[in-house]
């Protein structure tokens, strides 16, 4: 009885949600951090240089900023952004709905600079699948950024 126990135990830990699933893509461009903070940094211009969001509409709720994603051919994303630093050229934000295969989605998006006129854009986020399999996942979010990132770096260096 004593080693069924522990054994009981291990195969409750084992049986749990699965962990956070890690993702996170990032471009460098040959523009200054703050020219990239100002297309990236305001919240809802996504809108403006994501390839796959038709348009963004800001709101917000209980003293939280909103932001609703229309994406090109359907689909919407509700996201609530959790902390911002326009200093440091950084926001952080979750889904609350979309069509995504994800749950607990939490993500930043940072513009550092790395060197003179020179600026690194990181994504990344932290999130569970949801009716799908982890590298399925993981493959939609990636694939979301980096489409993101390379519109941003096809802009910025026009």
């Amino acid at each position: 009885m004593k080693r069924l126990l522990p054994a009981a135990a291990l195969l409750a830990l084992l049986s749990g949600p699965a962990l956070a699933i890690e993702v996170d893509r990032t471009v460098d461009l040959d523009a200054p951090p703050d020219e990239v903070w100002s297309m990236v940094g305001p919240w809802c211009a996504i809108g403006d240089w994501h390839p796959a969001v038709a348009t963004c509409t800001e709101s917000e709720e209980a003293g939280k900023e909103r932001r609703l994603l229309v994406l090109q051919g359907g689909g919407e994303i509700l996201e609530e952004e959790t902390s911002r630093d326009d200093a440091a050229r950084q926001y952080g934000y979750r889904i609350l709905k979309s069509p995504l295969p994800v749950s607990d989605y939490k993500s930043t998006i940072t513009v550092d600079s790395v060197g003179e006129g020179k600026s690194r854009v990181v994504w990344k986020s932290t999130f569970a699948p949801k009716d799908a399999s982890q590298e399925e996942a993981q493959a939609a979010i990636a694939g979301i950024y980096e489409a993101g990132l390379a519109e941003i770096k096809a802009r910025m260096e026009e």
